[in-house]
C-alpha cells in the first residue's frame, strides 16, 4: 500500500482537479508499486473530502462490466465509485461542457432500492427483491486523471481509473421505472443517438449477463469495509454500449423502446 500520506495528497489533487476542470497524469507513472487497494483508498479520502464541504452519497456505479472492457483493463472483476449528490442531472437537461474536461456518454440501467443490501452473500435474486425499481440512465464519464499519457500515449492504468471515481462525473436518470420483475432485463435494449445519428447499440445482458448480477457483486465487495446499499441508493448496473463523446452543441438521446427515452443537450 501507498503510504497515507502519498494516498491523502493524491485524492486532495483529485478534489481540486474537479473542482478546476483540469486533467492529471497518471499516478500510476510516479507510483509505479500502485496496487487496487491504492486507486481504493484515494478515492474514500477523496470521498470525505467532498463530504466535508456538505456533498452526500446518493449511491453506487459499477463499471468495467463488459468482457472486453475487462480485458482491456488487465482485470478479472468490476469496479465501483460513489454517486455524489451534485452528479445527477435531470433528462432534457442543458448540461454545460465546461462542467466537465472531456465527457463522455454511456448507456446503462439505474437500480433503486428500497431495502439495504448488506453482504456477504448477497445474490441476484437478493437484487430483484430489494429493487424499488428499474429505470433507464445514462452515466456522463470524464477524466480528472489522462486517459492516455500527454507525453507517451500510454493508457491509465486501472489503479488511475479507480481512484479518479472509476470516470463517474454525472448521471442523467429518465424513461419509464420498472419493476425488476416486470421485464427480463437481459434483453433491455437501447439505441444512443448523437445528433440523430446512432452511434451505439446495445442489451443490458452484455452486463455481466444481467445487470443485477453487478448490483449483488457490488454489495458483497464492499461489505469488508463495513459498507453496504441502503435503501434510497441508485445503483448504476455498467454500461452496455462503448462510450460516446460529447462537446458543446451535441444533442444526446438515449431510446429504450418499452422503456421511454432519455435526451440531454451539451452547451
Amino acid at each position: 500500500m501507498l503510504p497515507p500520506d502519498t494516498i491523502a495528497t493524491l485524492a486532495r489533487q483529485l478534489y481540486q482537479a474537479r473542482k478546476a476542470r483540469t486533467q492529471l497524469r497518471h499516478f500510476s507513472r510516479d507510483h509505479p508499486q500502485m496496487t487496487i487497494e491504492d486507486g481504493y483508498a484515494i478515492q474514500r479520502a477523496w470521498v470525505q473530502l467532498e463530504l466535508a464541504d456538505g456533498r452526500r452519497i446518493c449511491g453506487r456505479k459499477i463499471g468495467l462490466t463488459s468482457r472486453a472492457m475487462q480485458q482491456a483493463s488487465q482485470i478479472t472483476e468490476p469496479d465501483y465509485a460513489p454517486l455524489m449528490d451534485d452528479m445527477f442531472f435531470a433528462s432534457g437537461t442543458d448540461l454545460p461542457c465546461a462542467r466537465f474536461i472531456a465527457p463522455r456518454v454511456e448507456v446503462e440501467l439505474a437500480f433503486v432500492l428500497e431495502r439495504e443490501l448488506q453482504g456477504p452473500g448477497v445474490t441476484l435474486t437478493d437484487v430483484l427483491r430489494a429493487t424499488a425499481y428499474v429505470t433507464p440512465a445514462l452515466e456522463i464519464i470524464d477524466a480528472r486523471i489522462e486517459q492516455f499519457d500527454r507525453d507517451s500515449k500510454a493508457p491509465r492504468k486501472v489503479f488511475d481509473t479507480i481512484a479518479d471515481f472509476a470516470a463517474c462525473a454525472g448521471v442523467v436518470l429518465g424513461g419509464r421505472p420498472v419493476r425488476a420483475d416486470a421485464v427480463d432485463l437481459r434483453w433491455v435494449g437501447a439505441l444512443l443517438y448523437k445528433n440523430a445519428v446512432i452511434e451505439e447499440t446495445g442489451l443490458a445482458a452484455a452486463v455481466l449477463d444481467h445487470p443485477a448480477t453487478g448490483v449483488a457483486w457490488l454489495a458483497n465487495k464492499i461489505a469488508p469495509y463495513s459498507e453496504r446499499l441502503s435503501a434510497g441508493d441508485v445503483v448504476l448496473a455498467g454500461s452496455f454500449t462503448r462510450p460516446t463523446a460529447a462537446r458543446a452543441g451535441d444533442v444526446v438521446h438515449a431510446d429504450f423502446g418499452p422503456l421511454g427515452n432519455i435526451a440531454l443537450r451539451f452547451t
